[in-house]
């Protein structure tokens, strides 16, 4: 049997294998397009849950509703305006006796509130649906009450007598806000309060600690005008602490330092135990009782008798039309604050001090201060006239002839809080003498208002030796933006005015 030939055999294998071939290949790419498909659906369903979810979310988070009621297309804008239209309307129609239409605005004008607050709190845009009740309500009511002859010239003279009312009541609010601030400026701070129940209870429970200072207050150091007094008036322990501690620590020579400090029956124990039982370097430091001065009575002092007045008094505690809430500080009826006018009664063998008020911090050593030369006058201070209203006739009532033929209205003032007192030359003038007239001139208040310092201007005037800027700057009690050039090279800083540094209204500034 013949075979065939060979090159007729192949074609026909070939066609069958191609057949398969083209098959299988058929198959692979319709299984590739349709896993392609599925894989493309189920990617299109994730974008779009996630799509929906951001939709979900970025609303509620990222709706500022204080752009929205500022913007001019919104629904909330007109609601808003439209309910401040509405209250102006309100204000009208009662004072017209039209209470049903006052009613029904008001009605309108809380449901509005209602709405703008729910659309607030939920973080979306009001829709139409919801806007459009209240718009057309509320401009139904409006119209009603333009044509209950509203016009515009009663709603303008209405708004205007409202708006008077509220700068009164803005300037009412202005008024209690500085007599609270004044009553916070007045109050003891807790802890302050604790520590001088703890340092009194340490006194009275201690009989060597009394013994101590019945010793030192024979000290020899007390009257050695070689050495540099300074004398503080305060019953405010942990201040007086501060401005002992500061000068000090400034001091080149802290044991030739001696100070001075008078304070009330309430405080002397704490005052007693404080400084007896902690280390000053070496200087001395004596404490006196107020109490204890027998000569300081109304007899002798004009200011004890009218401090002690039921008026004067009343002007502190009561109402009263000159109640400014600076006037009304009851620290005028300290008798403390008076006592930097009898120095020369308080230590008569003493020929300098420097008086610090208790409400200062020092930087730079003093002493320097007791060499100054004072060209004869009694006190030498840092003036305050770079600004107007520290020339005295800020200060003094010079439509009175007593005032205005003795004095210079365009004089410079100056401040206490840090003074050098050559008390020679203070008791060569009598300054305590003309302190107490002018104090008898003002009994009826009518040549200055109250404070230390008008009187301490009349009775210095002329005998006053004005210092260096920098040995005393003031101001950081009340004013933020002193300069901290100032600040760093002055020798003394004080916090005049009521944010003093141990309460918590103090101003928050690093020194």
């Amino acid at each position: 049997m013949r075979r065939r030939a060979t090159d007729y055999r192949r074609p026909v294998r070939r066609r069958f294998s191609y057949w398969i071939w083209g098959l299988l290949v058929l198959f692979l790419v319709a299984g590739l397009v349709l896993f392609v498909v599925h894989h493309h659906h189920e990617y299109r369903a994730e974008q779009s849950i996630q799509e929906n979810r951001r939709t979900e979310v970025v609303p509620s988070e990222g709706l500022n509703f204080t752009e929205e009621l500022l913007s001019v297309t919104s629904f909330a804008r007109q609601l808003s305006n439209q309910m401040t239209l509405a209250k102006s309307y309100v204000i009208i129609a009662k004072e017209h006796n039209n209470l049903q239409l006052a009613w029904e605005l008001s009605s309108k004008i809380r449901s509005c509130q209602l709405l703008l607050s729910k659309a607030a709190m939920r973080g979306e845009s009001l829709s139409l649906d919801e806007a459009q009740p209240i718009i057309e309500g509320l401009t139904s009511l409006i119209y009603k009450a333009q044509d209950a002859h509203y016009d515009i010239a009663t709603t303008i003279m209405t708004m205007k007598s409202h708006i008077q009312a509220l700068e009164e009541r803005a300037n009412a609010a202005v008024v209690q806000s500085a007599v609270f601030g004044q009553l916070a400026a007045e109050s003891l701070p807790k802890n302050l309060h604790c520590l001088n129940i703890k340092l009194t209870a340490d006194w009275l429970r201690n009989p060597s600690i009394q013994e101590l200072a019945n010793e030192n207050s024979n000290s020899p150091r007390l009257v050695d005008n070689n050495l540099y007094h300074f004398c503080i008036f305060s019953d405010n322990v942990l201040a007086t602490s501060v401005v002992i501690n500061s000068t000090i620590s400034n001091a080149d020579h802290p044991k030739q330092l001696v100070f001075h400090i008078v304070t009330n029956g309430i405080s002397y124990g704490a005052m007693q135990t404080w400084f007896l039982t902690n280390d000053f370097k070496g200087s001395t430091i004596e404490v006196q009782n107020i109490e204890e001065f027998s000569w300081f009575n109304v007899t002798y002092s004009p200011v004890m008798k009218q401090l002690l007045d039921a008026e004067t008094r009343a002007l502190y505690f009561g109402s009263s039309e000159e109640g400014e809430a600076k006037f009304r500080n009851p620290k005028y009826l300290y008798f403390l604050n008076h006592l930097r006018f009898y120095i020369p009664e308080i230590y008569p063998l003493l020929e300098k001090v420097v008086f610090l008020d208790d409400d200062i911090v020092v930087q730079k050593d003093l002493t320097p201060l007791f060499s100054l030369d004072l060209h004869g006058n009694v006190n030498g201070a840092v003036e305050t006239c770079l600004e107007a209203f520290h020339r005295y006739y800020k200060y003094f009532n010079f439509s009175n002839p007593l005032i205005s033929s003795k004095f210079d209205p365009q004089a410079c003032g100056w401040a206490f809080g840090m003074n050098v007192f050559d008390l020679i030359a203070w008791k060569k003038a009598n300054v305590t003498g003309r302190y107490h007239y002018w104090q008898e001139q003002n009994s009826d208040r009518t040549l200055w208002k109250l404070g230390t310092l008008p009187p301490g201007l009349l009775a210095f005037y002329g005998l006053t030796e004005p210092l260096d800027r920098r040995w005393h700057v003031l101001g950081l009690g009340y004013d933020v933006n002193i300069d901290n050039r100032l600040i760093e090279s002055a020798a003394v800083i004080h916090f005049n005015g009521n944010m003093k540094p141990w309460l918590k209204l103090a101003i928050n500034r690093s020194i």
